[in-house]
């Protein structure tokens, strides 16, 4: 990691700025195989598989068949099964308190308005393939779909682990297609012969599949949010334990050469001492090569204050935030930008992406300035409704024909004022 002494504020958007490509590179390479798809529905899928993934799903099909799907329970270990179903059921307990009961709200006597929550009808969750099986993610995706009840959830990967099949028969999923990369997202956007089309996709990618999710999401496609390369921030003070914090690092750093990982401290001595630790713990992972690239990536940054480093953490708006630090609690109240806060030495980022019943499909460069994680809400639509009486229409009326004809709407207005004259009618004289 390059070690930054107390950068002037000046430097610190060109310091903070994550290691990606250009967009409009990236856009450039994402938007033929979107049109493709659309064009093209699986014929194009079966081409871009064998061209970007080497897999030929011409004979197979697109779709993972049910008995493949059942069959995989079998192939895992039972302290496999057994951790993924405590996961599952951590994440379902912790969703499931996100439920919010129907509240009537009388704003006037006899004006009534109250909300309810109803599940997105069609999702599109993407798991991606690429180094790791990233099947935790279908818990964090599926278990909240589960919970809001959306009648119909596909899910597309370019994996064929049994343990991500085993999720998704966890959570519910019926349908999942040997699918990755941005043709997946054209997939779920546009809808082929096989793959039904959605009306919000969610999940996480590389640089490729968000740009693909923006690009459908331009088109009007909702999606969760950009969720691009994991990125980890830890603030840590002379109370940290130097290993934790590097073994934390690391633990981001392993996802990919694209993956960032940033050390805040007011202590010299603990910086160099995890800077010397991570070297150490480096050489004995089995991912070290991509772990060692992100780390080229990666910086260290000795702030003079708190007051500097909670600044800093805000600019940065981190995926993930340890706070190693005396009082973490308390800091973290300080925290505006970050899509999701572990405090104390005893809070790995790891309990997150796993099992502690958060959801760990989080904001990414940035946009956890103004984007939170995935939720229950992610897959509901909440419905306003409302019902007056006759005599709250008596007493909400006048207010709306005030401000309907000061903006010069008149058929507002008549709306209101034909129902009010029907009333008079009916009130004795």
């Amino acid at each position: 990691m390059t070690i930054i002494p107390f950068p002037d504020r000046a430097e610190w958007p060109r310091l903070l700025a994550r290691p990606v490509q250009s967009t409009q590179q990236i856009e450039a390479a994402v938007a033929p195989i979107l049109a493709q798809v659309r064009a093209g529905g699986d014929a194009a899928l079966i081409e871009l598989a064998q061209k970007f993934d080497k897999v030929d799903l011409s004979n197979g099909g697109l779709e993972v068949d049910a008995a493949v799907l059942d069959a995989a329970e079998a192939q895992l270990t039972d302290e496999l099964k057994a951790a993924i179903r405590q996961a599952y059921q951590n994440i379902r307990t912790f969703h499931e308190r996100q439920k919010q009961p129907i509240e009537k709200v009388e704003t006037m006597p006899g004006v009534v308005c109250w909300r309810r929550s109803v599940g997105i009808e069609k999702v599109g969750l993407y798991i991606p393939g690429g180094t790791a099986p990233l099947f935790s993610t279908v818990l964090m995706l599926g278990v909240p779909a589960q919970l809001a009840g959306c009648r119909e959830v596909v899910l597309c990967t370019p994996s064929n682990h049994p343990a991500i099949y085993f999720a998704a028969r966890l959570v519910g999923i019926t349908k999942v297609f040997r699918i990755g990369g941005a043709q997946a997202i054209a997939a779920m956007a546009y809808g082929t012969e096989s793959v039904p089309q959605v009306y919000k996709i969610f999940g996480p990618g590389n640089q490729y599949v968000t740009s693909a999710k923006m690009l459908v999401a331009k088109e009007g496609m909702a999606i969760d949010m950009p969720a691009g390369p994991s990125e980890v921030a830890i603030y840590a003070d002379d109370t940290a334990v130097p290993s934790f914090v590097a073994a934390d690092l690391l633990s981001q750093a392993e996802h990919g050469a694209d993956s960032q990982v940033l050390l805040v401290s007011t202590s010299r001595q603990l910086i160099s001492i995890v800077n010397l630790t991570i070297g150490t713990q480096l050489e004995k992972l089995p991912r070290r090569d991509l772990a060692g690239k992100a780390l080229e990536n990666s910086k260290a940054i000795l702030v003079e204050t708190q007051a500097d480093a909670i600044d800093l953490l805000n600019a940065y708006a981190a995926e993930h935030l340890i706070l190693s630090v005396e009082n973490a609690e308390a800091v973290a109240d300080k925290i505006i930008n970050a899509g999701s806060i572990f405090l104390g030495n005893y809070t790995p980022e790891s309990a997150g992406d796993y099992a502690s019943g958060t959801n760990h499909t989080l904001p990414t460069n940035g946009f956890a300035r103004a984007y939170s994680g995935v939720s229950l809400d992610s897959f509901v639509k909440k419905i306003t409704m409302q019902h007056i009486t006759p005599a709250g229409l008596q007493l909400l009326g006048p207010v709306v024909e005030a401000m309907a004809e000061a903006e010069s709407l008149d058929a507002h207005k008549r709306a209101v004022s034909l129902r009010l004259a029907s009333l008079a009618e009916t009130v004795p004289g």
